[in-house]
């Protein structure tokens, strides 16, 4: 009441009808729908928090309590927004709503028409996209989650379509020892989203030659320190990678990048 929101006394009758499927307790609130996000307000959330981003990518997650449950997850890792498809999964419902335990109200989510071309904006973007799959060969306790992320975990049932996998930069999976063949997602969510948390809460030592030449995938760099020293970014042009051997301990903000070694000049570090 003090926030002027009305209040009106029932019988309990009349809140049976209201939630005939649910177990009000006593009390009914009426809110409005969850409004979207859109991509650019998501990675917005994530430079205001000076973080490089977290992304969860539902690919047809259909039952809405795993829905809620990711959602519960990911805020609770810290991730600045989730993604889901407009066709074939669930929505922003009273369902989804409760199982989050109030988690839907503080990640933003975004619905998008096209998954495989969101992914590829957000790879345009700088984020680098990791699909969670049981086939993959790597595990995701193998790979460097501290640079902009975005997991990609596929459906009840069906897992991560072949159409949106093949749009991923890098396929990781989590080992099982038992017989079942794969993890409920939102176990799958949890397991890896707090693998992140655990590697960004590691102090680093400083990026090192090693550390550059890790991070050389196919020709193409995965990650690398934000640059802000004109005379790096020179240094790299005129010797190449392989003649670089300063410690880079001072440079802040990691940074994925998709650029081959010779279009460095093509690049503007803030």
């Amino acid at each position: 009441r003090s926030l002027r929101v009305p209040v009106h006394i029932q019988p309990s009758a009349s809140l049976d009808r209201l939630v005939p499927d649910g177990r009000h307790q006593g009390i009914v609130a009426f809110a409005a729908a969850k409004a979207y996000q859109t991509e650019e307000s998501i990675l917005a959330r994530a430079a205001q928090r000076n973080e490089p981003p977290l992304l969860v990518i539902l690919d047809g997650v259909e039952d809405p309590h795993n829905l809620g449950a990711v959602l519960r997850t990911a805020e609770g890792a810290g991730a600045h927004g989730v993604f889901i498809p407009e066709r074939r999964a669930a929505g922003l419902t009273s369902v989804v709503a409760k199982a989050s335990a109030g988690a839907i109200d503080h990640i933003p989510v975004a619905r998008v028409t096209n998954m495989s071309r969101s992914i590829e904006s957000l790879k345009t973007a700088g984020v680098w996209i990791y699909g969670v799959t049981p086939s993959a060969e790597k595990l995701f306790t193998d790979v460097d989650l501290r640079g902009p992320v975005g997991l990609v975990l596929g459906g009840e049932g069906t897992g991560i379509r072949p159409g949106v996998l093949q749009h991923c930069d890098e396929c990781v999976r989590i080992p099982l020892s038992g017989q079942v063949e794969s993890l409920n997602v939102s176990a799958a969510a949890a397991i890896v989203l707090f693998e992140v948390v655990r590697q960004r809460r590691v102090p680093r030592t400083g990026l090192t030659l090693a550390d550059l030449e890790c991070a050389a995938l196919d020709g193409h760099l995965q990650q690398l320190s934000r640059i802000r020293y004109a005379h790096f970014f020179h240094h790299i042009s005129a010797v190449g990678l392989n003649g670089f051997d300063t410690d880079l301990q001072a440079l802040p903000d990691f940074l994925v990048l998709k650029s081959r070694p010779d279009q460095f000049q093509n690049f503007l570090f803030a």
